[in-house]
């Protein structure tokens, strides 16, 4: 039970404004690109550490990484193009068979043109995402906040009415 208290908490201290538009705009871009980048390879688990090393809000990243996992299946034969025009490209055959030939590499799936392509366009659309992001965040989040907190069960899993309701037994 704790565990599922624990996810709601989570959720209601992130769309109650407990962290900043930055956090929000940076979780919501880092989410896109792991969305976009197929799950099944060493590159996600790494880029997944990345992010659960960073000051970011894990909310709106979990919340972003669903929603273009599911966008990405219909990014994938442009994510195909992309890949298959770097891994071809003449002047890098050498570059990515040295790459391939480090220990850890091959788990990582980057020959792989889908893999590829995705962790590219991902990248590229990191900045102009989180650009675009944070005035929506900056401008929506007060609102949903004020309206959240106006819940009791808002008030409880953020911990604004348990030092009250500790106050009263006590």
């Amino acid at each position: 039970m704790s565990y599922w208290l624990r996810s709601l908490r989570f959720l209601a201290s992130a769309l109650s404004g407990a962290s900043s538009p930055r956090q929000l705009a940076l979780g919501f871009s880092m989410g896109m690109v792991i969305g976009l980048v197929p799950k099944e390879n060493l590159l996600a688990v790494v880029l997944l550490f990345i992010l659960a090393g960073s000051k970011v809000n894990l909310c709106s990243a979990s919340l972003s990484t669903m929603l273009f996992s599911w966008l990405s299946l219909l990014i994938d034969p442009l994510s195909h193009l992309m890949g298959r025009g770097v891994l071809l490209a003449s002047p890098l055959q050498g570059f990515w068979q040295s790459v391939y030939e480090l220990p850890f590499a091959p788990w990582t799936d980057f020959n792989n043109t889908i893999v590829m392509g995705s962790l590219i366009l991902g990248l590229l659309s990191f900045y102009p995402t989180y650009r675009l992001s944070k005035p929506q965040f900056e401008k929506y989040t007060p609102l949903v906040a004020e309206k959240l907190m106006k819940y009791r069960i808002v008030k409880i899993l953020w911990g604004t009415e348990v030092g009250a309701i500790v106050g009263e037994v006590a």
